[in-house]
C-alpha cells in the first residue's frame, strides 16, 4: 500500500492491472529542457498534469503548448492538466528548465477525445476550519467542470490549509459498488510537505471495530487504497499535498461510505456536504 520515495526512471510506479488497485495508473515523468517523453496505456484513459515546469503536450496529433505554470514546486501557482484517451499515445516535451510530470490514468475501455484544463478551468473547493483541524482545499483538475468529457477518471490535488491538521476525515471508504450507498473506486496519492522533510501519517482501517494499519509518509510517499477507511494527517508546523487519482468500476461519480462511528461529525464540519458533491 505504502510505497516510499524512488527514481522510477519514468517508468510507471502503478502499472495498468495492478494488483492492489488495478483501476488507476500512475507514473512521474522527469525531464529537462528539450527532453522528451512517449507513452501509451491501452484500455486507460489519462491525464497529464505538470506538478513542476512547463511542457508541449501532443496527442495523437492533437498539440496543446506550454502546459503547466509552475515554478519550484506544487505551492506554486495553479495545476493545468491535459486529457488523453484510452490507448491514445502522447507525447511529452520539456520547455522549461525541468519539468517534474505526473501521469494519471484510470481503466476505461471507451475512446473519447482530447482536451487541456488551464488554470481558469479548476474547479476549486475549501472546506473545513482550523478549529476542527480539517481545514483544506481541492483543486479539481478532472472535476465536475469536465464531466461529460471525461470516462472514469477523477484528478484532484488536496491541500491541508495552515499548519498540521487532517484529512480525509470524517473517515470514509469507497470499495464496494451498492448504490446509492457507496461506489468502488481505486484511489492513488503522491503526497509532497512544505518543507519537504515534514511527514504525515496515513491510516487504513479495514474493518469497523477492528484496529488497522498506519503508515509514515514522507515528501514523494505513494499510497495505493484498494479498500478501508482511510483519513490521514500531517504534523504540526508543515503544510501536506497529495495528488489524487480516483478510477471507477462502472461510474465516474463517487460516492463515499462514511465510518458509522464517525459519520455524526459531517454536521461539524464546515462546507463539507459540498466537498462531497464534486466528486463526480
Amino acid at each position: 500500500m505504502h510505497i516510499p520515495p524512488f527514481d522510477n526512471q519514468n517508468k510507471p510506479i502503478v502499472d495498468a492491472d495492478d494488483g492492489l488497485v488495478p483501476l488507476n495508473y500512475f507514473n512521474i515523468v522527469k525531464l529537462k529542457k528539450g527532453e522528451a517523453f512517449e507513452y501509451q496505456v491501452p484500455g486507460y484513459e489519462t491525464c497529464i498534469v505538470p506538478a513542476t515546469g512547463s511542457v508541449d503536450v501532443e496527442i495523437e496529433g492533437v498539440a496543446f503548448r506550454a502546459l503547466g505554470n509552475r515554478g519550484e514546486d506544487v505551492w506554486d501557482g495553479e495545476p493545468e492538466g491535459a486529457y488523453v484517451p484510452s490507448g491514445a499515445k502522447a507525447r511529452i516535451v520539456c520547455v522549461s528548465d525541468e519539468t517534474e510530470t505526473f501521469i494519471a490514468g484510470a481503466k476505461y475501455d471507451k475512446v473519447l477525445d482530447p482536451f487541456d484544463v488551464r488554470a481558469g478551468g479548476i474547479d476549486l473547493v475549501q472546506y473545513g476550519s482550523d478549529d476542527t483541524k480539517t481545514h483544506r482545499k481541492i483543486k479539481h483538475i478532472l472535476g465536475q467542470k469536465q464531466a461529460d468529457k471525461v470516462g472514469r477518471l477523477l484528478v484532484s490535488e488536496l491541500f491541508t490549509v495552515g499548519q498540521g491538521g487532517w484529512s480525509g476525515f470524517p473517515s470514509h471508504k469507497h470499495d464496494t459498488n451498492r448504490l446509492p450507498d457507496e461506489t468502488r473506486h481505486d484511489e492513488t496519492y503522491n503526497f509532497r510537505f512544505k518543507p519537504n522533510w515534514g511527514s504525515g501519517l496515513q491510516m487504513l482501517q479495514r474493518e469497523e471495530g477492528k484496529s488497522g494499519d498506519a503508515y509514515h509518509i514522507v515528501d514523494g510517499s505513494t499510497i495505493c487504497i484498494d479498500k478501508g477507511y482511510h483519513p490521514c494527517s500531517v504534523l504540526p508546523g508543515y503544510e501536506m499535498y497529495y495528488f489524487t487519482i480516483l478510477g471507477g468500476l462502472t461510474q465516474r461519480s463517487l460516492v463515499q461510505f462514511f465510518q458509522p462511528t464517525h459519520a455524526y461529525q459531517i454536521e461539524t464540519i464546515p462546507g463539507i456536504k459540498d466537498m462531497v458533491a464534486k466528486f463526480k
